[in-house]
């Protein structure tokens, strides 16, 4: 069946497989019941209806089945129909592919992740570690052991972003800073640049002590284009982006993509205000791409990276990556103690490396085993495979805080209802 305009407002609804998405094979029934796909509907047109945003892509898929959704507008300021191949920031969905990225070089024997960063990062070499995180810089003691590349996976490698109300020395030196607060795509900084930054800075944790959120990204990030030689928008393209036909995926739109780029808003003094327009911060390549924040990509494309991370394969049968690391990728490494000290970030979740894992059901919308992660710019992503399930959702509006907003949770729980 094709797609269908089930509106004015350019809501799209169709069951149709999604060409190069490498989905699972043989079933035979369909994937979700006809009643279950109104719902989803209903609950994704209720929030559009309501303002929370001009519009929003959303894709479900399940077997060989996917579904696409497609409400409303770009921007409110004028009449600009979303699309299926509309382009949104995608934010902290950014982090599962570096992490790809980084288990692909891994397997080709480039590094392995129990290796020290020393080499790649020399900047991160004889740490010292303070000695409380709110005490001053120079109160610190060695490090107990180098910082691994696993480490940098599992954000467990002594920075991060902290959202303690209390300022601290350690925050005002990273105020700033890409990979310690909100993307920054204008940032002047070069890899190089804001390595020697964070080198001159002494860690907050010991190295696997303390989960601390996103900039294990960025560092990561850097590390992947030294070890490749090679920028990492180019590395991201040549071993993730072409063989999956993730062509709309980057950490820039070109002049022919802008009109595809929907305005992004953030609510202010209780109404949204624009924060960035097509024409932006997104417009230029940036002088340092964060491995933590800085992609752009459409539904369709997160699509194919989502369902190839449930084989390892591209949509000819070719093999990407090893079951074995995508087991690894997708499985929780904190400890108890470690996810109880994470905070409102993590939540309820585990981590495994760059998406978050539910280790049982979770507050946001996702069953035990599921994982994903959402970007904080107004999307989420999650992948079941015990239900063979992907439901990733666009939206171009700035989550309001750390939790997830209602209309994610509860596209999530109706996707899971409509499931046949």
């Amino acid at each position: 069946m094709g797609s269908t305009d089930m509106s004015r407002r350019g809501v799209i609804i169709g069951l149709c497989a999604t060409p190069g998405v490498a989905l699972a094979r043989g079933r035979a029934a369909k994937a979700f019941t006809k009643t279950g796909l109104a719902s989803v509907e209903t609950v994704l047109r209720k929030h559009i209806a309501a303002g929370y945003a001009p519009g929003l892509v959303a894709l479900i898929g399940r077997g060989t089945e996917v579904v696409p959704f497609v409400l409303g507008s770009l921007e409110f300021e004028r009449e600009r129909p979303a699309q299926r191949d509309s382009i949104f920031r995608i934010a902290s969905m950014t982090k599962p592919i570096t992490a790809v990225a980084a288990l692909m070089l891994a397997e080709r024997g480039v590094f392995k992740l129990s290796d020290p960063v020393d080499t790649l990062l020399p900047e991160l070499a004889d740490r010292k570690v303070m000695r409380h995180p709110d005490g001053p810089l120079d109160d610190v003691v060695p490090a107990e052991r180098p910082i691994t590349i696993e480490d940098l996976l599992t954000f467990r490698f002594g920075h991060g972003i902290s959202l303690d109300e209390r300022p601290t020395a350690l925050q005002q030196a990273v105020s700033g800073l890409p990979g310690f607060g909100m993307p920054d795509p204008t940032s002047p900084l070069t890899p190089d640049a804001w390595m020697k930054r964070i080198g001159a800075l002494p860690l907050a944790a010991q190295p696997g002590s303390r989960w601390s959120y996103s900039t294990g990204s960025d560092v990561l990030g850097v590390l992947i284009a030294r070890a490749a030689k090679k920028p990492l928008g180019e590395v991201f393209r040549e071993r993730i982006f072409d063989p999956l036909g993730m062509s709309d995926t980057g950490f820039a739109v070109s002049p022919a993509q802008i009109k595809r780029l929907a305005t992004g808003y953030l609510a202010q003094d209780g109404k949204l205000s624009v924060f960035d327009r097509p024409d932006g911060a997104y417009a230029h390549e940036p002088s340092f791409p964060e491995g933590d924040s800085g992609l752009v990509s459409t539904a369709t494309d997160y699509m194919r990276f989502a369902r190839f991370l449930m084989s390892g394969l591209d949509a000819q049968g070719r093999r990407l990556l090893s079951g074995k690391s995508i087991a690894a990728m997708t499985r929780n490494h904190l400890t108890a103690e470690q996810m109880k000290t994470a905070g409102i970030i993590l939540g309820d979740k585990g981590w495994g490396y760059g998406v978050g894992v539910a280790v049982a059901p979770t507050a946001d919308g996702l069953r035990a085993g599921a994982y994903g992660w959402n970007g904080g710019f107004g999307t989420s992503w999650l992948n079941d495979p015990a239900a063979d399930l992907t439901a990733i959702l666009l939206t171009n509006r700035y989550f309001d805080g750390p939790d997830t907003p209602p209309i994610h949770t509860e596209f999530r729980h109706a996707t899971y209802a409509a499931l046949s």
